[in-house]
């Protein structure tokens, strides 16, 4: 299993927290220094844009991931001398057909779902195609963006998960928590300006079904597609005023986000999802994987 691959003594688990304490100091510091300075993310996005443009303030945003990326590997390599493998997946290799799978169904339910939306309210979309600024765009995004969603994977759904589960010897913890400050970390996104405080159940549950996922299929492929299928359609076909990537995306959303839309992928969307891996890759032993004890 996916958590019995790696050694739980001591010296083990504290080889964890110069990396943890130093990623999530990082980002406790620009939310608190943010606040102080009285900016919100909007606002700096918006100030960014207009001193170097929608694709390099894009760039910017997505570039730090890979240092962090690079830095998550090259500690899990030589100060755990595990392989990259092994914090990917208990598998004998990892199965890329499940990244395909996961990140194709994603990207298909969101596409049908968007022309519905522009079908039913197409007053609400702009279209704002042009050819040159959706080129650089669509070369970022297709760099960088796996990159990004790749890192919160590696970080929350593998090394968190794998640290608060041999900490507190329950995989039920660790899955709660390390999907409480996966939410944390994006409380300073612009959409939480726009819909409040109760997007936070979007963030925190999308932590949870995609650490069910981890936990359930024991790897992180199903949430590394998930994840990255999930960015690429809010970078590349619908962005809006209040979204953390405002891009020359294909179409432009103006009409009011309700919360209730994010909140019915949570409670109904994602158990739908789950139902369907479940019975993809036979899913069996559920209270075992997701509350059983270390």
């Amino acid at each position: 299993m996916y958590l019995k691959q790696f050694k739980r003594d001591s010296v083990s688990v504290l080889k964890y927290l110069p990396y943890i304490l130093g990623f999530l100091g990082y980002m406790t510091f620009n939310l608190i220094a943010s606040a102080f300075v009285g900016s919100d993310s909007k606002e700096i996005i918006d100030r960014l844009i207009a001193s170097i443009g929608k694709n390099m303030t894009f760039f910017s945003l997505l570039a730090p991931f890979a240092l962090l990326l690079a830095l998550l590997f090259i500690w899990w390599r030589f100060i755990h001398n595990y392989s990259i493998k092994e914090l990917t997946t208990a598998r004998p290799k990892v199965d890329w057909n499940r990244i395909l799978f996961s990140s194709s169904l994603w990207l298909s339910f969101n596409l049908i779902l968007t022309g519905i939306m522009i079908w039913l309210q197409p007053e609400d979309f702009t279209v704002q195609f042009n050819w040159m600024p959706f080129l650089v765009l669509l070369l970022i995004a297709v760099v960088f963006i796996p990159i990004q969603t790749s890192f919160e994977e590696y970080f929350f759904r593998g090394y968190f998960m794998q640290f608060i589960a041999f900490a507190s010897k329950n995989r039920g913890v660790a899955l709660f928590l390390s999907s409480v400050i996966f939410g944390l970390m994006h409380a300073g996104n612009p959409e939480v300006g726009d819909m409040g405080g109760m997007i936070m159940i979007y963030y925190i549950g999308s932590g949870i079904f995609m650490g069910i996922m981890t936990l359930m299929d024991d790897g992180l492929e199903l949430a590394l597609g998930f994840h990255a299928a999930n960015n690429l359609i809010g970078a590349l076909v619908v962005t809006s005023d209040s979204a953390v990537f405002q891009t020359d995306a294909i179409f432009l959303y103006s009409g009011t986000s309700t919360i209730w839309e994010l909140l019915l992928q949570v409670f109904v969307i994602f158990p739908i999802l789950l139902f369907l891996f479940a019975k993809q890759y036979g899913w069996t032993s559920w209270k075992q994987k997701l509350f059983k004890s270390l």
